[in-house]
């Protein structure tokens, strides 16, 4: 490191780490915490994103629900990225506009999370066409809401079939197809940090997949896979609003429920699935090489107040 005095107050300091070299120049003035600070970076530093637009080129991943919302989404990034992506959902009607929409490098495998007959049959498809995994999106989940008191059997063992037991037999049959280095990522929700009215059986679901995110972590150290989580807050689907809509009894009681919810966001509005496919390219690209474990949170800062 470098530094030079030059005439008046002006410092100039050069130093270099790795291969990054900077010059920085700081101009003082009588006051001590008033200052002029400028950064020339060298032009040699790029982001990996700009060097390699195809971030996921080569790899082949795996996405559950990925016919409509988050999951339909983060396809279409992953596409655009360079990716392969075989996407599942029960319905063969939407995964045939979701596959015509992408139109290129996607496969769809109508089957259901929570039935291992069809787990099974998705990944001997992926074993067939690519024959590896190194992305795996364990996106597809479920929520009803039903209020203590009022919770049936069939609604419990419902949201926990497809969001704990169709979760875990989703990652622990893709691992004899997974690839050492590869990226899991689970999708989580703000319900398992915050109560929500009505919502206890959702939320417990998605406690229990940042539990399995720690976990997994753990037991995939030696291969190393890295297995994070994304919690996203209020996100503007067709889902949410078919939820919303089913809390409602009028237009203006909807009005009033979305901004009672907006509310609670320091942002001030729901989030886009876009917005959530941006940080699942980051988790399943290798710009995310040194991360696992967590939780990262696409919510407005909902659960972080």
């Amino acid at each position: 490191m470098l530094i030079t005095r030059q005439r008046g107050d002006t410092y100039s300091t050069t130093y270099s780490t790795n291969s990054i070299s900077y010059v920085t120049q700081l101009n003082v003035k009588a006051d001590f915490f008033s200052f002029k600070y400028s950064r020339v970076i060298h032009k040699s530093i790029m982001s990996k994103t700009e060097l390699n637009p195809k971030r996921l080129e080569g790899k082949t991943a795996v996405i559950t629900g990925g016919s409509s919302g988050i999951g339909l989404a983060t396809t279409k990034h992953f596409v655009a990225e360079g990716g392969y992506v075989f996407i599942t959902g029960r319905r063969q009607s939407e995964l045939d506009i979701a596959v015509n929409q992408i139109g290129k490098n996607v496969t769809g495998v109508q089957g259901d999370v929570s039935n291992l007959n069809d787990l099974d049959r998705l990944y001997e498809i992926v074993k067939q066409q690519k024959g590896r995994i190194d992305i795996l999106f364990a996106n597809v989940g479920t929520g009803e809401f039903a209020p203590l008191g009022s919770i049936t059997e069939s609604h419990f063992d419902k949201t926990f079939n497809v969001n704990v037991k169709g979760l875990l037999f989703t990652v622990q049959k893709a691992l004899p197809l997974f690839q050492d280095g590869g990226s899991i990522i689970l999708t989580a929700s703000t319900s398992a940090s915050k109560g929500i009215e009505g919502f206890s059986v959702y939320g417990a679901t998605k406690a229990a997949v940042r539990s399995f995110a720690r976990s997994w972590t753990v037991d995939l150290k030696y291969r190393k896979i890295r297995v994070n989580t994304i919690s996203p807050g209020p996100i503007d689907t067709q889902s949410s609003r078919i939820s919303l809509d089913g809390l409602a009894q009028s237009e203006q009681q909807l009005d009033r429920i979305k901004k009672n919810l907006t509310g609670t966001i320091p942002l001030g509005r729901m989030g886009s699935a876009d917005e959530v496919a941006n940080v699942a390219s980051f988790l399943a690209s290798d710009d995310s090489s040194f991360v696992t474990g967590i939780e990262l949170f696409v919510d407005g800062g909902m659960a972080q107040i």
